[in-house]
């Protein structure tokens, strides 16, 4: 499944690969929730990785975020 967020002033494409048991507009909330305070208060690294976000993808409990540099994608844990 794909759904797009908006992040930073630019859409984000979200992809869901395995079923999950949380509804799907919680783990959005969650998701958006730990990117926001991620941005403002997290390490560099992961801010550059948010600077540079392409595309998200979401397995079990984990976001996994996928940036313009392979080396900056990182996990992300939403639970």
């Amino acid at each position: 499944m794909k759904t797009l967020i908006m992040f930073q002033n630019k859409p984000v494409p979200v992809y869901f690969t395995t079923d999950s048991k949380q509804p799907v507009q919680k783990v959005l909330k969650l998701l958006t929730s730990a990117l926001e305070h991620k941005i403002a208060y997290g390490k560099n690294a992961l801010q550059k990785c948010l600077n540079s976000l392409i595309s998200i993808e979401i397995e079990g409990s984990e976001a996994i975020l996928h940036s313009k540099s392979e080396n900056d994608s990182l996990a992300l844990s939403l639970f």
